[in-house]
């Protein structure tokens, strides 16, 4: 019988991981007393009790719940210091369930209010992030996020600050909210300008709307990796299309269970997905919210699709080749992951 390896212990870069969401829930209760904000009872009870917030977001008011959850948490960090010792803490949780590549995804326009603006609250986040960089060892850099909610004009605004701070740790340009509002196509003009600046481009599609999502992100936004992507699922000619092309989808599968776009965690495609040749980075996209963090993933496919550890290995390899991390960060984690597997 094979040995049970220990997933934590492989390496794998990290793809999907929300600024805010990635908060630990103990620091969200010790930030909202520090401010003296009032969290919904929802919220403060779940975490309390160390339960995850009951969500489903396949309807309006299930997002708009959601939202309003993760509206709070975000209006907790107020200060610096409030965001290094966010950035410090996911970077140690990342560490703990085996990464050593980590792109956090940020909107900092929803900070800007309360970081003196656009650009401070741009240049508080990374120098966050290089911060932890240097004092942790892990690799980090930031992917600038525009709100489908919003305006495109705003976005072309995120996407000219994004490009501006290419060398500062910015390594690529996203799409994030409510995939149901908002044409892809709207946003192209924001895209063209991230591509153009040497961004990778990687929007979300595919998670709470079909495979036209992901069509859309690949037509209009010419993504190199689609946030989530799993409907992809639902349309054979559009697997073979991300297999041929080798764009990576970011699969939370946890995510996709607690927001009600599947049921059960075997429901979700992961095998699907991995038998079609879509290379795959799973991702814990909000843990705050959601409760499981990076290896919770990878046990998810084992526990309840059959992953092997071999292909397990091959998980954690695609997620290292579908990252901006510098060639020779890449190769010494895929050096990692035949040594894991070789144990």
């Amino acid at each position: 019988m094979e040995r049970v390896r220990d997933l934590s212990e492989l390496p794998k870069a990290h793809l999907h991981l929300h600024f805010t969401g990635s908060m630990r829930p103990t620091t969200l209760l010790e930030l909202a007393d520090k401010h003296g904000v009032r969290l919904p009872d929802s919220l403060t009870e779940a975490l309390e009790r160390g339960e995850s917030p009951k969500l489903r977001a396949t309807d309006e008011r299930g997002w708009f719940r959601f939202q309003r959850l993760y509206d709070a948490a975000r209006s907790c960090l107020q200060e610096p210091e409030d965001i290094q010792r966010l950035v410090r803490e996911a970077a140690e949780e990342d560490l703990r369930d085996g990464s050593g590549w980590l792109e956090i995804q940020v909107d900092p326009t929803s900070y800007a209010p309360r970081l003196g603006g656009l650009i401070p609250a741009l240049e508080i986040i990374l120098d966050a992030v290089e911060t932890t960089v240097r004092d942790t060892g892990i690799g980090m850099r930031v992917l600038v996020a525009a709100n489908r909610m919003k305006h495109p004009l705003d976005a072309r605004t995120l996407a000219r600050l994004a490009v501006r701070y290419a060398d500062r740790g910015v390594v690529g340009f996203g799409l994030s909210n409510d995939e149901r509002r908002g044409m892809a196509r709207d946003f192209d003009r924001a895209f063209a300008i991230a591509r153009e600046g040497g961004l990778l481009s990687a929007p979300h599609g595919g998670e709470l709307t079909g495979p036209a999502s992901v069509r859309d992100c690949l037509d209009d936004l010419e993504a190199d990796r689609i946030g989530h992507g799993v409907r992809a699922a639902e349309d054979p000619r559009l697997l073979k299309r991300l297999a041929d092309r080798q764009v990576t989808c970011e699969v939370c599968p946890a995510s996709n269970v607690a927001l009600g776009v599947y049921e059960k965690p075997e429901d979700v495609p992961l095998r699907t997905l991995f038998e079609a040749g879509v290379p795959m980075a799973l991702g814990a996209d909000d843990p705050l919210l959601f409760g499981a963090r990076l290896a919770a993933q990878y046990e998810i496919a084992r526990e309840h699709h059959g992953f092997t550890d071999a292909e397990l290995a091959e998980l954690a390899r695609q997620s290292v080749r579908g990252s901006a991390a510098p060639e020779d960060v890449k190769a010494k984690l895929l050096a990692g992951v035949d040594a894991w597997l070789a144990e």
